[in-house]
């Protein structure tokens, strides 16, 4: 059922890259009604400040995209507050959400929550049937508590609560920061710096071995949307574009796009993570969606705002 225009949508998290990509796609459907708080106007992790919020504002629609998110080395270095602030996000927003009579609920997640070595491409019935990978562990139990916590809330009070588990994903608004960044924007970053500073090399983590899908985030926004409208069960859904890409194969694409003319080193010291993550989409595509972005129109994209927004650094 498509979302009127003037219903009252509570982005949770609209600063950060998926949440602010969903705002963009709601202005663009015309959406008169968002509800955006900052950080210093509403702490997600107060529960009675969530609470009171959901009170007084009373949205039909909510968009769970708060979180605390980083790569490898933050999941390394600060564990404790990546397991603690993302569960209390999602336990006080989704509690706020069915006492105040939300119409219906998206918890975003990450594919993060399957196993180490799941079946490839990874069909959503992987979750729970093998170990995590140990360096993100405690970011994927805490999104695997939020899958849960929607489906305890649809089966117990039949509360119309959806997740769904992009893929890795990039674009306009992502993180860049030198260390605690996702691959692609780091790599972005760094060649943008090499190129800059005139060095003849780029040192990059691991053998380049691994493979990984990439989703820009406004085809994930534009999956949101399609999954407010068109889906309500209990299982969550991938989000994905299908499409598999080498580590190796995607800093080329970085260094060609961000035109970089040294030379590439890979440090095989150093952890190469997950061996292969596809996320098996037929689910998504079989209801009748399907992502947009080319991974090199992507990128060009990103790098960019990149460029507008930080390149003057």
């Amino acid at each position: 059922m498509p979302i009127a225009t003037s219903a009252k949508i509570f982005v949770a998290g609209h600063r950060g890259l998926v949440g602010s990509a969903v705002v963009r796609k709601l202005h663009q459907l015309g959406c008169t009604n968002i509800l955006l708080c900052t950080h210093s106007d509403l702490d997600l992790t107060n529960q009675s400040a969530v609470e009171s919020f959901f009170a007084d504002e009373k949205p039909q629609y909510v968009i769970l995209a708060a979180a605390k998110v980083g790569g490898i080395h933050a999941n390394n270095t600060y564990p404790a507050d990546f397991i603690t602030i993302n569960l209390q996000i999602q336990t006080n927003v989704i509690v706020s959400s069915f006492n105040h009579k939300v119409q219906k609920l998206l918890f975003l997640g990450s594919s993060c929550i399957y196993p180490k070595f799941a079946p490839q491409p990874i069909p959503e019935n992987a979750l729970l049937t093998a170990p995590l990978e140990p360096t993100n562990e405690w970011y994927a139990i805490a999104k695997i508590a939020g899958i849960k916590m929607c489906q305890a809330y649809r089966l117990q009070h039949n509360f119309d609560a959806i997740s769904a588990m992009p893929t890795n994903l990039y674009g306009t608004n992502d993180n860049f920061h030198p260390e605690n960044s996702h691959v692609l924007p780091a790599l972005l970053r760094r060649f943008h710096e090499a190129k800059v500073n005139n060095l003849d090399k780029v040192v990059v983590w691991g053998t380049g071995s691994p493979l990984r899908e990439f989703l820009h985030v406004d085809d994930l926004a534009d999956a949101v949307v399609f999954l407010l409208e068109n889906y309500s069960d209990l299982e969550h859904v991938n989000v994905g574009s299908g499409k598999e890409v080498s580590i190796k194969e995607l800093a080329e694409l970085v260094k060609e796009v961000v035109g970089f003319k040294g030379e590439l080193v890979w440090d095989s010291t150093k952890p190469d993570g997950t061996p292969r993550k596809l996320m098996d989409t037929s689910k998504l595509v079989g209801l009748g969606w399907t992502p947009k972005i080319s991974l090199r129109d992507g990128l060009v994209d990103t790098y960019k705002w990149y460029l507008e927004n930080y390149g003057k650094q």
